[in-house]
């Protein structure tokens, strides 16, 4: 069911709002780490690595799509909490109409530059038809994803985040069948992989929508909500375009990095690529309380309610600083046998450049987890601007540590860069909740003086 989050214990809302979120996020990389786990030990460390070198420039290109649809859905949630259910109707339209013109822009994009990208990032010649297959693969399903996220952030938008973890489940189940059953039984390799990820995606996406028509008097929509509707268009890629250009940044700051990673050749590609499905599994909670953030402070906006907004901001620092502080004991003393799970036989030069990365980051997990508090909840207040600007200090920050240190430090400078991003954004989104926000300018946009 929908839920008011402009009433009732910040703590509480936050809290139990993101408890489904951290399952369906969860269950989400199930996607990524069975192919990740499948591909590794039943095909081979070279099929292992072709998958991993593909996760920055299928990251450029999803995360995309999937900046877009929460930034569509900020101005869901925002109607959601001024309580004006035809206009909740109408945004939901817009945001349908603008990612159909999106969908079709970016997926045509994505599949012509795949293989200049492989080539720019310089993608071992042993694993680069692998990688690109894979690549082909996931962009001819940039719809699903989009579509089945559109669906999970409306659904969010509404305060119900329960919903979307039910179909997240079953899309699961589904893709590890299918991984199973396309490389061990029919030996298709990467190919089943991504094939796999990409179907269950679609059936998520259509059974999500079809049940969530039937439950929510409020997602049924009429012609006439599907208008072209200016203002509305204006609002929503005001907030939407900056965030999907802030993911987009992100993953060519990634590629920047991967290339970098490439040149130590695919020994060094699979650990990395095992170490980082680590440290995205033990900071799923990070992204989790972010989602829970974006909807509390959207509502809360929309009801002109700041001091209730930057009483949940403070609630939602403390809960993420105690997923930072887990995370950390994770890296730190199960790190290497997590990152073991992923590799058939891993060697101890794999599992000793693996600890080294975990190590490394484990001790800046505070900063990731401020930059996620104050990016969604900027977000979620309709501040697209800083948060770009913060994604693209990130950026040059992760560009120049990834392009100049590994010269002089190897490895290391590789382990270095994204901490390094993570300080400069999070001290920019401070800066602006604290000048913005804090200091009550905040105010005079919500009630338009």
């Amino acid at each position: 069911m929908t839920k008011d989050m402009t009433k009732g214990s910040p703590w509480k809302l936050i809290l139990f709002f993101s408890m489904p979120v951290l399952l369906g996020n969860l269950f989400q990389q199930l996607y990524s780490m069975v192919d990740t786990v499948i591909v590794g030990r039943f095909v081979g460390t070279q099929a292992l690595a072709a998958v991993g070198s593909t996760g920055a420039i299928s990251f450029l290109v999803l995360g995309f799509s999937w900046g877009v649809t929460g930034g569509f859905t900020v101005i869901v949630s925002q109607k959601f909490g001024a309580k004006n259910e035809e206009d909740v109707k109408k945004s939901i339209g817009t945001a349908i109409v603008l990612c159909l013109i999106i969908v079709a822009i970016v997926t045509v994009l994505a599949l012509l530059t795949s293989k200049p990208l492989l080539k720019l990032m310089n993608t071992p010649q042993d694993i680069f038809d692998d990688a690109y297959l894979y690549c082909i693969i996931i962009y001819i399903g940039t719809g699903a994803s989009v579509f089945y996220n559109l669906a999970a952030a409306i659904i969010r938008a509404l305060g119900d985040s329960r919903t979307p973890l039910y179909f997240l489940i079953f899309s699961s189940v589904l893709n590890i069948i299918l991984d199973l059953f396309l490389i061990l039984v029919f030996k298709m390799g990467v190919a089943g992989a991504g094939i796999a990820t990409v179907f269950s995606q679609l059936v998520s996406a259509i059974l999500c929508t079809i049940y969530s028509l039937k439950k929510f008097k409020i997602l049924r929509l009429k012609k006439r909500h599907f208008a072209w509707n200016k203002a509305l268009a204006a609002a929503e890629l005001k907030v939407g375009i900056p965030m999907a250009c802030q993911f987009s940044i992100t993953g060519v700051g990634i590629m920047v990095l991967q290339g970098a990673l490439n040149v130590f050749g695919s020994t060094v590609i699979a650990s990395y690529t095992a170490a980082s499905k680590v440290e995205v599994l033990v900071t799923q909670p990070f992204n989790a309380l972010g989602m829970a953030m974006s909807t509390y402070c959207g509502q809360n906006v929309g009801a002109g309610d700041w001091h209730r907004v930057k009483k949940g901001v403070n609630t939602g620092m403390g809960l993420i600083m105690a997923s930072a502080a887990l995370a950390m004991v994770i890296n730190i003393f199960a790190g290497e046998w997590c990152t073991s799970l992923f590799i058939n036989n891993p060697t101890p030069e794999i599992l000793g450049y693996g600890r080294t990365y975990l190590l490394i980051i484990a001790f800046f997990y505070p900063m990731l987890a401020t930059l996620t508090i104050y990016r969604s909840s900027l977000q979620g207040l309709g501040d697209g601007l800083f948060p770009l600007i913060g994604g693209i200090g990130e950026f040059m920050a992760r560009f120049l540590v990834a392009i100049i240190l590994p010269r002089f430090i190897g490895f290391y400078g590789i382990c270095a860069a994204s901490p390094v991003a993570w300080c400069t954004a999070s001290g920019i989104l401070v800066y602006r909740y604290v000048t913005w926000v804090c200091k009550g300018k905040i105010n005079n946009t919500i009630t338009g003086k």
